[in-house]
């Protein structure tokens, strides 16, 4: 089942927003596997302490992002191949990238300055 106990909400983004990314980051990471189980949505309702139907938009875009499957009544399920996931990482990493590029260009940086920061960063990091 998706444990959803490491999932820590921030002001200024979302909470819908903020429980698809958590379950996309699940699935590129490989801790959330196609078939696993969603809590129900009341139980993920009364664990995070936010409105059932906050829960229920993020599951409405799960599903029609056809990342999971729900039956009437029971439980959902992770609906996940490998070029979902691969779509998954290419749109949460150019994500990443235009949130980078925005702060760089707040910051007055040049294409030139972000591209020696990230080529530096880039062999520095794991």
């Amino acid at each position: 089942m998706l444990d959803f106990g490491g999932l820590r909400l921030v002001d200024g983004v979302p909470i819908y927003l903020q429980i698809i990314r958590y379950v996309k980051a699940n699935i590129i990471s490989g801790r959330t596997v196609n078939g696993d189980e969603m809590p129900s949505r009341r139980v993920l309702s009364a664990l995070l302490g936010v409105n059932p139907n906050t829960i229920q938009k993020a599951c409405r875009q799960l599903e029609e992002e056809g990342l999971i499957v729900s039956y009437a009544g029971a439980k959902s399920l992770i609906s996940v191949d490998e070029r979902k996931k691969q779509e998954i990482l290419k749109e949460m990493g150019e994500e990443e990238a235009r949130n980078f590029i925005r702060l760089m260009k707040a910051m007055g940086l040049s294409l030139e300055d972000a591209v020696k920061l990230l080529n530096g960063l880039w062999e520095n990091t794991d």
